[in-house]
């Protein structure tokens, strides 16, 4: 068959691919899949280059597999071939047992007769291969996509930049630290509840650490929201960080042995660090919504420049009401509705009043770092902004294109300071606005307080400040603080402020359906700032109307002072080598 483009070295023409693949469909016709899969792999063996098989042979050896079972040795060896080069993995077999590798590890997969799997080992440098229970039972369900999937996340786990010499340095300065943050993590700590899963997560010092296994890397849970009442967490409340290296522009020290070792090894000469061109990775999942001056802070904590160039830079809310399909113009509101206990809250994030800098956020992935007295500072860090975020997230379940009137009760939330907001709505009990503040000093430290007229109640304040501590919620906060003022309607005398809870044995706590579903009937017009915060300052509306009040025109103490900095530079000597106890360790940090 002459192929007249490849021998003039020109394109094909349509006309002639044609009539080369009916030539390849009349020569084939009459051979056995068998005979097609020798023919595929043959022109595999003869790739140009070995390390990058040719795609079009992958693609058509992949597309016959799938049509067909394996039920054999050599099936399940063929399978596993094509698997591997598809991840850029070496391949050979001994005997029954066929090896899959990188230069970091190896996964060992030993055949029955039959093409079935009877274990499946993975073993790192240096180490001896251990089983892998999620390997095996991906093998022997034969969900062959799964487990190329898994392999290629492990292949990311262990795919070390740089030449092998260097791999080894960093595979080693990474088992190091991997080691530190799971000794850390096991030290006891002050709690009311020391048992609870959410507790270690959000006041464990590193949070709850998750060995790396040789199959899965080491993974930080650093912070879990409020479950609701839910049991036990779930998976898609908690904020983890999956520990990682990477190469870096600039060298730094990193330990390749212990910096918290028992005995002491106080060694003048630094033999416990390496100089290289790397630096931890901490892979935050998901990504975390970060305001510029908590991301300054991040910066600040370790000694590698992290550029600024590429981010983009959004009001938090859009950022936040995105959920991962496109951040929406910076100008525009965000407006959401919340059902709570039967009734339609609506929620106004005014797109203007969220433009300003330090109300401006970016989406954080990565944080990278270069010793380990800099992880709970940057933790911290985390946890405050992932408080922030959930407040706000509460708000913003359900967005709405438009506004419309269907909901019974409007709250228009605008930014104070980077870590505080306030929330303006129209009160039950009088014809008056009454404008709640709400201050995420740090993930622990949540506070309300409401201004308007005759509502210097500390009582109240400290119940409404107590259902944010506990669910990190708007709309419950809301919901407790609306039924209580609902009550000065009341010709029932009370002398103190309604709890709605689920919690008999607590003060204070939320709605009775702390997990009521979020609906999407609606949304209210969006009003402007009405802040009506004093005696003399009030003047009652009807509770259509609105009035604009600039910011120079509030009160002082609507605007609260920005807190003390909480995030001080934890000292390179914190876990430094000469250090003998635990005790002493908790101590420091």
């Amino acid at each position: 068959m002459e192929i007249g483009g490849l021998a003039s070295g020109r394109p094909f023409t349509k006309k002639e691919m044609e009539s080369i693949i009916s030539g390849l469909h009349s020569k084939f016709s009459a051979k056995s899949w068998n005979e097609t899969f020798q023919l595929v792999r043959r022109c595999m063996d003869k790739s140009r280059d070995e390390s990058k098989p040719c795609e079009p042979l992958m693609r058509s050896m992949q597309r016959l597999q799938e049509v067909f079972s394996v039920s054999s040795i050599n099936a399940m060896k063929t399978r596993l071939e094509t698997i591997a080069k598809q991840q850029g993995m070496g391949f050979h077999v001994t005997d029954g047992t066929c090896y899959l590798t990188a230069d970091l590890f190896y996964l060992e997969v030993v055949l029955l007769p039959c093409g079935g799997v009877e274990e499946v080992r993975v073993a790192p440098h240096g180490e001896i291969p251990v089983p892998s229970e999620s390997f095996q039972q991906l093998l022997r369900s034969k969900d062959f996509a799964k487990f190329s999937k898994r392999l290629g996340e492990l292949f990311s786990q262990y795919n070390i930049p740089g030449d092998i010499e260097l791999k080894l340095k960093l595979f080693e300065s990474l088992q190091a630290m991997g080691k530190d943050l799971e000794q850390i993590s096991r030290l006891p700590r002050s709690s009311a509840d020391p048992s609870s899963q959410t507790d270690h997560i959000n006041n464990g010092i590193v949070g709850m650490v998750t060995v790396g296994k040789e199959d899965c890397p080491l993974t930080v849970q650093f912070y879990a929201s409020p479950d609701l009442g839910l049991t036990p967490v779930s998976e898609t409340q908690v904020h983890t960080a999956q520990l990682t290296i990477g190469l870096s522009d600039v060298h730094h020290r990193l330990q390749v042995a212990s910096s918290i070792s028992q005995p002491p090894q106080l060694n003048p000469h630094g033999c416990n660090l390496t100089l290289v061109p790397a630096c931890f990775l901490l892979k935050l999942q998901p990504a975390v919504a970060m305001v510029s001056s908590l991301w300054n802070k991040l910066r600040q904590i370790t000694d590698v420049p992290v550029p600024d160039v590429g981010l983009q830079w959004a009001p938090l809310p859009n950022l936040l009401s995105a959920n991962g399909h496109g951040v929406s113009s910076d100008d525009q509101d965000v407006i959401s509705t919340v059902s709570v206990d039967g009734r339609m809250h609506t929620y106004v994030f005014p797109g203007e009043a969220w433009e300003g800098p330090a109300h401006r956020g970016t989406l954080v992935d990565t944080v990278p770092f270069t010793h380990l007295s800099h992880v709970p500072a940057l933790l911290k860090l985390l946890r405050h902004q992932c408080a922030i975020n959930s407040v706000l997230m509460s708000a913003i379940t359900s967005i709405c294109a438009s506004p419309s009137l269907s909901s019974e009760l409007h709250f228009e939330v605008l930014p104070e300071t980077d870590t505080s907001f306030t929330v303006t709505f129209h009160r039950p009990d009088t014809v008056s606005l009454a404008v709640l503040v709400v201050d995420v000093s740090d993930c622990h430290q949540l506070s309300c307080r409401l201004y308007g007229v005759g509502l210097d109640d500390p009582s109240l304040e400290e119940c409404i400040s107590t259902v944010m501590k506990r669910y990190h919620s708007l709309p419950m906060t809301l919901q407790t603080l609306y039924s209580n003022l609902s009550e000065r309607t009341s010709p029932a005398p009370h002398s103190s402020p309604t709890v709605i809870t689920e919690h008999p044995d607590s003060d204070c706590a939320s709605p009775p359906d702390a997990s009521s579903a979020m609906d999407t009937d609606g949304a209210s017009n969006a009003f402007s700032r009405d802040a009506a915060v004093s005696e003399d300052r009030v003047t009652p509306l009807p509770a259509h109307a609105a009035m604009s009040v600039s910011q120079s025109e509030l009160v002082p103490e609507i605007n609260p002072s920005p807190p003390v900095d909480p995030y001080h530079l934890a000292p390179m000597g914190v876990f430094s080598p000469w250090m003998t106890s635990n005790s002493q360790l908790s101590e420091l940090i």
